[in-house]
């Protein structure tokens, strides 16, 4: 009886994984590897090229409202506002885990920070699946960022 589940659930699990990772090989030259550079990653920047990040005070509701839609549309499908995984951790509380750099490299640098980063791979191996590259702008990954801070209660 398990060796059938296996049988059936195997082929299921790998093009799962196929089909979420694909086209991630054409979109690599998308991420900032050049500006990546391994040695000089400070772990809780992570690896890309946002060194600062300066954060709006009070939230910008027009970066929300830009980002709300980017979130519906890439990111709702993996990730849940709460904590509660989906296939990707869910975001409730990501911007006190995270800073605004790490956030913005990530989303930005996906690839890369998959490859190198010890954070984001830790990451990975509680996830379902590899992330894959959205190719967002860094004005929408800033919007993004913004739509997260709300979502935790940032003012």
């Amino acid at each position: 009886m398990k060796r059938s589940i296996a049988l059936i659930t195997a082929p299921l699990m790998i093009f799962f994984f196929i089909g979420c990772n694909s086209g991630n090989q054409a979109n690599s030259t998308a991420d900032n590897s050049a500006t990546a550079k391994k040695d000089s990653a400070k772990p809780d920047k992570g690896l890309g090229k946002f060194t600062s990040v300066p954060l709006t005070h009070p939230l910008d509701t027009s970066m929300i409202a830009r980002g709300t839609p980017i979130y519906d549309s890439r990111c709702i499908s993996c990730h849940k506002l709460t904590d509660e995984k989906l296939v990707g951790p869910g975001w409730k509380g990501v911007t006190d885990r995270r800073t605004p750099e790490w956030i913005m490299n990530f989303i930005t640098n996906t690839n890369v920070m998959l490859d190198s980063d010890l954070v984001a791979q830790q990451l990975m191996v509680t996830c379902v699946a590899r992330m894959p590259n959205q190719n967002l702008s860094d004005d929408q990954a800033r919007a993004i960022l913004e739509f997260m801070r709300k979502n935790d209660g940032k003012k």
